[in-house]
């Protein structure tokens, strides 16, 4: 009989443990060391015959000098969108983590994709919360070409791999991770030993055949990925798939990518045929009035490798209770209080008797601190009720010293404003242009009071 191995692993960072504790002295987080029950030394025919079929030869060593340089082809799923997240198409022997709530879309937009392929490459679909039936009607709805496409409904990891072996896909896509199991692992399917070990042993198949291996993941309610944390580890690509059910958009976003950047964005549109990619996301997201008003401000936010045109409102208003509130949505709420003492402080404005509320349009989120200055300025407009030029767009950092701060890729932000129709820039000095751009007054800045002028002149 096998021995039955116990670890105590942190769902948050894996580091692994022999006895349980309340808190992972690696990442400092209470309540997240979970029991892991695995199989330790067995004998060969019981686990080591499942790597019989996909081990390989001995690896060789080879110097750094003699490593090939040759670009790996890539696989394009069809999507332009879908490639620019994944870096420019499929890798082989690349394994895919994608993630997102439920009804986000992630099995529409899997399944677009692979029978879009399986015209070209051979592609198999294992469905493990699915019935055939349903993914078959699905496509149907959607109009998917699906006389090439390879399906199973299957839950074992074991079996999924032996029909692997034997049918050789190209591609091979498995939803979810979440309910797959493997038959020596005591725990329940969705359990972290569960989890983790499905993720392995498909990950090693993956890159030992060099099939694309796709993995379906569910998130929890912060947002997170649910299951260990060391299965990012083990991938070489994690996207997560973002819409609220009440917006017809999606937005795809790159968190790891060991082929391509980190932080790509795509934008998608649910449609009865689909998801469908949108191509000009600043089109979208820039869907104003035609009249300007108060606290309304666009800014250039730079995504992956692109940048791209948002809408940032602002709304201040006398604070009901004595406590002012402070809620960004698309934003971090500590950055917005630091901006607002920092407003105070350096540009005069006091604020502490009023509510502030802030958010980007249209969901997306935004991390860059090239936000800073359309967001004082959004404040600030809201502030005094006076609207800014709907053809002015406005970035750059502000500091602590009240200096602002220049952001990467400046000019590239300001020719995709000036390609949008504005007229009118508000920028730091160091992104300021070196030959003038026809159509556009750039107006560069190196102080918060500078740009509170430069609003005043503005409205």
């Amino acid at each position: 009989m096998a021995k039955t191995k116990t670890s105590y692993v942190c769902t948050e960072c894996g580091a692994d443990y022999s006895k349980w504790q309340g808190q992972c002295s690696a990442c400092h987080e209470w309540n997240t060391i979970s029991e892991v029950r695995g199989v330790g030394s067995q004998p060969k025919g019981a686990r080591g015959a499942r790597f019989e079929g996909f081990a390989g030869s001995l690896a060789e060593i080879q110097r750094l000098d003699d490593v090939s340089l040759a670009e790996q082809p890539r696989i394009s799923t069809g999507m332009q969108e879908f490639d620019r997240v994944l870096g420019g198409g499929l890798v082989e022997g690349s394994a895919v983590l994608m993630g997102g709530h439920p009804g986000a879309g992630k099995s529409t937009l899997l399944l677009q994709a692979v029978c879009h392929l399986a015209e070209s490459v051979s592609a198999l679909y294992v469905t493990g919360e699915e019935s055939l039936q349903q993914v078959a009607m699905r496509a149907k709805r959607l109009g998917l070409p699906t006389k090439d496409l390879n399906m199973l409904s299957e839950t074992s990891v074991e079996r999924v791999i032996q029909i692997a072996e034997t049918e050789k896909p190209r591609i091979l896509v498995v939803d979810s991770i979440q309910v797959m199991h493997m038959a020596d692992i005591e725990s329940a399917p969705g359990s972290v030993s569960q989890v983790r070990e499905s993720a392995a042993f498909l990950t090693r198949f993956a890159k030992q055949s060099g099939t694309i291996l796709f993995l379906v993941g569910h998130v929890t309610k912060d947002g997170s990925l649910a299951g260990p944390k060391v299965l990012e580890h083990m991938i070489d690509c994690s996207i997560l798939l973002e819409g609220s059910s009440d917006s017809r958009y999606r937005t795809l976003r790159g968190i790891k990518n060991r082929f391509g950047a980190v932080n790509e964005l795509g934008v998608f549109a649910m449609l009865e045929q689909g998801l469908k990619e949108v191509k000009n996301p600043s089109a979208i997201f820039l869907n104003r009035g035609e009249e300007a008003a108060p606290g309304s401000v666009v800014m250039v936010v730079w995504e992956g490798t692109r940048p791209m045109l948002v809408e940032i409102q602002a709304l201040v208003d006398m604070a009901q209770g004595g406590y002012p509130r402070r809620v960004a949505v698309g934003l971090d709420q500590n950055r917005l209080a630091m901006l607002l003492a920092v407003l105070h402080r350096h540009g005069g404005m006091h604020v502490s008797d009023q509510d502030v509320f802030v958010n980007v349009v249209g969901g997306v989120k935004v991390a860059e601190t090239s936000a800073d200055l359309a967001l004082l300025a959004a404040i600030v407009s809201s502030f005094r009720d006076r609207a800014l030029p709907q053809d002015l767009v406005i970035f750059g950092e502000v500091g602590l010293s009240g200096e602002i701060r220049p952001v990467p890729s400046g000019q590239e932000r300001i020719y995709e404003a000036a390609k949008h129709g504005f007229t009118r820039a508000l920028v730091p000095k160091a992104n300021a242009p070196r030959k003038p751009i026809e159509g556009m007054k750039v107006t560069a800045v190196t102080r918060l009071s500078e740009a509170l002028a430069a609003l005043e002149d503005f409205q």
